[in-house]
């Protein structure tokens, strides 16, 4: 069986604190996040199909990941947006449930809170 993947990247900045948190996450600051978000699945082999030979067309994620995620992220207080305290790993599980609603295709979301640190969500099914 081949498995095919697509990835894409994208950014957004905000701003966040951990109040319980013993280190220096625990004050007011903010990060330039980036979010990969990675699909699975079957290509379409639709002769003629505007997505033939794709898994989604990348322009299709995107409108998708800016309305959903973008749209609702960027430039905000995470603390005032996120129920549970706002890890990266709080941020990525939320991504990865948002646009799982909208494509059953994602199978991981990865997000960097700064250039060497990330948190990722997989799909293990």
């Amino acid at each position: 069986m081949i498995d095919f993947r697509i990835c894409k990247e994208f950014t957004f900045e905000a701003s966040h604190q951990l109040p319980n948190h013993k280190g220096k996450c625990k004050n007011l600051h903010g990060h330039s996040y980036r979010v990969q978000v990675e699909l699975s699945g079957e290509i379409n082999l639709i002769e003629g199909a505007s997505d033939e030979g794709m898994i989604m067309d990348f322009g299709d994620l995107s409108n998708i990941v800016k309305t959903e995620v973008l749209d609702r992220f960027d430039h905000h207080h995470l603390n005032d947006l996120i129920v549970n305290v706002p890890t990266a790993e709080i941020l990525a599980m939320m991504i990865f449930k948002i646009l799982r609603r909208r494509t059953s295709k994602v199978s991981r979301v990865r997000v960097y809170e700064t250039a060497a640190a990330y948190a990722e969500v997989v799909d293990v099914e």
